[in-house]
């Protein structure tokens, strides 16, 4: 009996050094190809919203005056700090690099916690890159939205990506680089990706592109306009997303997204956050866009938007958009 419990624990053991040898050996590996790891030609100090930021540039070059790729980051961080009332960590880092051939902002991603900061953020443009390519830019925007919400196991993948979906827009309206007119309709072409399809099991269980991040999107403009509605127009999700930053819940924090939800509803005085959960996280629920629009006074056109200030939840419109003070 005693034997039996002697050898299974050598093997146990056996198994867990092989298990930690393959583990370091792996840690070596992605330690050399790291993205945070990768070669830099030039850094830039930043200053935004009570953070510091460090701007690496990659090998390589694009056509643009490097003062623009510069002035297109800070916008960005500006943005997200009008948001968030300030910079969500204290140091960031980003690191741009340059593709050869082609143009435009081709992708990015956001880790915590890794190479020494907080936040690392790498996104690559193309070396034809224009300043209207910059202008119409939306990711370096979304990928900074990452760095004020703490990371989520990978079923509630769809809560980091869906704020960063519905903030980003909402951040650059107030920081003045887009229109509310703009936005809206954006959102009344685009939400409709976000909603349940056959065989749908809830945002938790349903990992589907569509429902990561525009159910996630869905999932933040009801509780946005839910906590409006709650607080009359007191409070909104920035002021929830402003407590969970407070509270210290930034991407370099693993946090389940009960407490996360637990803080942001502390900081509206609501049970929004939660009861949204608990009503959308394992089973399929129809968001009723055409009514929310109605309600707020967005009005589908030929070209565009155009907005009803007569709507009843009008000045939950246009409160969502205002800079908070």
């Amino acid at each position: 009996m005693r034997g039996g419990v002697v050898n299974r624990s050598i093997r146990l053991a056996l198994a867990v050094a092989a298990v930690a040898i393959a583990i370091a050996f792996c840690v070596r590996v992605s330690a050399r190809s790291a993205p945070w790891n990768d070669p830099v030609a030039s850094s830039r100090t930043l200053t935004i919203g009570g953070a510091s930021i460090q701007l690496d540039f990659g090998p390589g070059s694009v056509d643009l005056p490097p003062d623009r790729i510069v002035t297109w980051v800070a916008n960005a961080a500006k943005s997200v700090s009008v948001y968030y009332g300030r910079f969500p960590v204290p140091r960031d880092r980003i690191l741009v690099e340059f593709d050869s051939g082609g143009r435009g902002v081709r992708h990015g991603t956001t880790w915590g916690g890794v190479g020494g900061f907080p936040s690392f953020t790498r996104i690559h443009i193309g070396e034809h890159t224009t300043q209207q390519d910059l202008d119409d830019d939306w990711m370096m925007t979304h990928e900074l939205l990452h760095t004020g919400f703490p990371s989520m196991d990978d079923e509630h993948h769809w809560i980091e990506e869906g704020l960063a979906v519905y903030v980003e827009p909402i951040a650059r309206v107030q920081n003045g680089l887009l229109s509310p007119a703009k936005i809206w309709a954006d959102m009344v072409r685009d939400m409709p990706q976000g909603d349940p399809q056959a065989g749908d099991r809830g945002l938790d269980q349903t990992h589907t592109w569509g429902r990561t991040y525009w159910g996630g999107a869905q999932f933040c403009l009801l509780a946005d306009v839910t906590i409006r509605k709650e607080t009359h127009n007191r409070k909104g999700l920035e002021d929830a997303l402003r407590g969970i930053v407070a509270a210290g819940g930034t991407i370099d924090q693993d946090w389940s997204i009960e407490k996360a939800f637990a803080v942001g509803d502390q900081a509206t005085g609501t049970h929004a956050l939660s009861q949204l959960y608990g009503q959308m996280k394992d089973k399929p629920v129809p968001v009723d866009l055409g009514g929310l629009w109605k309600d707020l006074g967005v009005e589908r056109t030929a070209d565009g938007v155009k907005f009803d200030e007569r709507a009843p939840f009008a000045e939950i419109r246009r409160a969502i958009t205002r800079p908070e003070k």
